[in-house]
Order: C-alpha cells, then sequence, then structure tokens
C-alpha cells in the first residue's frame, strides 16, 4: 500500500509540474489495462496525434502477500489510420504485465512489453473514457508467458 501512495504523490507531482507548462497539453487517468500498469493511474503527455505516458498501478492481490505492484510507461499513436481521425491507436508499452509467486509466499511482479489498439471516444488529445486490449508478453524469475490485457479508463 505504501507503493500506491508513493506512486500516487509522484504522478500529482507530474501532474502539477505539467500543468504549469502552457506549452505543452497533460492528462491524468484511472482505470485498468496496460494505460494505468493494471489497476491504477497514469500522469500524460498529449498532442493531437499521440499519447506519451508513465503509469503506476496493482496486478493482484493474495492474502499472503497483499497487493502486487507496478509501473510501466507507453507511446500511442493516432495518426496511423489516417488523419481524419484520433479516436484509434496503436501503443507500444513497457512495464508491469503480470505477477508471480515466489518462494515464502511472496508476490512478484513480472515486466514486459505489449502491443495494443486503443480507442478513445472523444479522440486521443480529449478528455474521456477508452477502451482497448494489448497483446503482452513478460519472463518473470520463475516462468514466463504471454497473455491479452483488456483497457478500460478515463482520462481527465
Amino acid at each position: 500500500m505504501t507503493f500506491i501512495v508513493k506512486s500516487l504523490s509522484i504522478i500529482s507531482l507530474l501532474l502539477a509540474a505539467g500543468q504549469a507548462n502552457a506549452a505543452g497539453s497533460y492528462s491524468f487517468g484511472l482505470g485498468l489495462g496496460t494505460l494505468y500498469s493494471g489497476v491504477g493511474a497514469n500522469v500524460s503527455m498529449l498532442s493531437d496525434v499521440d499519447m506519451k505516458y508513465l503509469s503506476v498501478g496493482c496486478l493482484s492481490y493474495s492474502t499472503y502477500a497483499g497487493y502486487t505492484c507496478g509501473a510501466g510507461l507507453g507511446w500511442i499513436k493516432t495518426d496511423l489510420f489516417g488523419a481524419d481521425s484520433n479516436n484509434h491507436g496503436l501503443g507500444v508499452y513497457l512495464g508491469a504485465v503480470g505477477s508471480e509467486r515466489t518462494d515464502y509466499n511472496q508476490s512478484e511482479i513480472v515486466n514486459g512489453v505489449g502491443i495494443g489498439y486503443y480507442y478513445f471516444f472523444n479522440g486521443i488529445s480529449a478528455g474521456g473514457t477508452n477502451l482497448g486490449i494489448a497483446a503482452v508478453t513478460g519472463n518473470g524469475k520463475y516462468d514466463s508467458g504471454s497473455g491479452l490485457i483488456f483497457q478500460l479508463g478515463y482520462q481527465f
């Protein structure tokens, strides 16, 4: 839980610093998926056609180990499908993609990479709901694997 509080404090500082910079557009989001490193939050730098973001979130909970939380970063572009719409985006992600049980009933984050498709209902440069799906792969201490992470969130 301490990790979450510290991470949200860092995101809040980044968001405040970003809002002080009138030259760029910044956003803060909450949700689940790769944009939020599980269930979590992000801070992002926006343009009309892309989003670069840092995220923190939790991927699992167990009664033995508590929450397993991690961080990630990513980049989403919307002008790959034509200049008329900034709703459809393709992105890359690097960061927390899962968790695994280790010795002594502890959990550890599994880091990896992902490629995803995202749909921004109001466009990538405006606040609103987003949906998506990302194919991810990661290599943990004891095992490696691949999977899909579904996306549902809101950017403010």
